[in-house]
């Protein structure tokens, strides 16, 4: 169902978005006094200024340009290839001041978008991705936008600045999320066939998206996006179940920052399926694991 603000759907608009959340970012980082990177964040071990570096690490992956070959990874366990060589950038720029780090990403960063704009890409071109082996040009973009706004409210939540909550990025933060619900539906939280689920997130970001779940032909559950209250088959109204949540408090959850019991939600219905829901949407995981 529609979003408001909606988010970009063509590739000016994504670019924008992104250009957006980064230069966001910069401008948080230029306000900080010296100090004011080493606060730590919502992500367990991370400071303000390891989640400036995570950006400029990821941006300079995009961009397929050399790592940083020296320092020993933050943290001995990491899920993936990809957080291992996170972890060995924000190891090697330990020593550096919170201003040598902004000052790397603000001049990388404006470089970095003068190329994006000028690629010979669309949205569908297939390239090589960092979050999987392959993707394309219009999804990478679009997770890259969804992580570097969950790092933006990291940053702000550190620094006790909120903003930002109805920006091009949070939109893009948010459809994601509403899109994944079927499959969180089904795949984490084991709702059973005959059920629903209605996300209605109250703003900034105002939407409204569900999942019913069904029984597929081979008799397992099947999630499905909900678009009405209504079984299109057996003509018999589904159970619904409806969680009304802020933007806020869906990012802080489903970027893994806080439980169940630490966000502010209502429901509406079967508080079994609701809290089931919740405890099984955090899509994204620590942005450090």
């Amino acid at each position: 169902m529609p979003l408001h603000p909606a988010a970009p759907d063509d590739q000016g608009g994504l670019l924008d978005a992104f250009e957006q959340v980064v230069q966001a970012i910069v401008d948080l980082g230029w306000a900080c006094r010296e100090e004011d990177f080493e606060k730590p964040t919502e992500c367990p071990g991370w400071t303000v200024k390891d989640h400036m570096v995570k950006v400029v690490a990821t941006e300079k992956a995009f961009a397929a340009l050399p790592r940083e070959p020296h320092g020993p990874a933050n943290r001995a366990e990491v899920r993936n290839e990809f957080n291992r060589m996170v972890d060995l950038e924000v190891a090697a720029r330990r020593q550096w001041t919170g201003r040598s780090v902004i000052s790397e990403l603000a001049d990388f960063h404006q470089h970095r978008m003068s190329q994006l704009r000028s690629l010979d890409v669309d949205l569908d071109t297939e390239i090589a991705g960092f979050f999987r082996e392959r993707t394309t040009f219009g999804d990478q973009l679009r997770a890259q936008i969804t992580e570097t706004w969950v790092h933006e409210q990291d940053v702000r939540t550190a620094l006790d600045r909120p903003g930002n909550l109805d920006s091009p990025a949070a939109a893009v933060f948010t459809a994601a999320i509403v899109d994944a619900l079927p499959l969180v539906a089904v795949r984490d939280a084991g709702i059973e066939p005959g059920s629903a689920v209605v996300l209605d997130v109250t703003g900034p970001v105002l939407a409204r998206g569900g999942a019913r779940v069904v029984e597929g032909p081979d008799g397992r559950p099947v999630g499905e996006a909900l678009f009405s209250g209504q079984d299109p088959e057996a003509g018999e109204p589904l159970d619904v179940t409806t969680i009304q949540l802020t933007t806020e408090a869906l990012t802080r959850r489903a970027a893994g920052r806080r439980t169940r019991d630490e966000i502010h939600f209502t429901i509406l219905g079967d508080e079994s399926v609701g809290h089931r829901i919740l405890d099984a949407l955090d899509v994204l995981g620590p942005a450090a694991s």
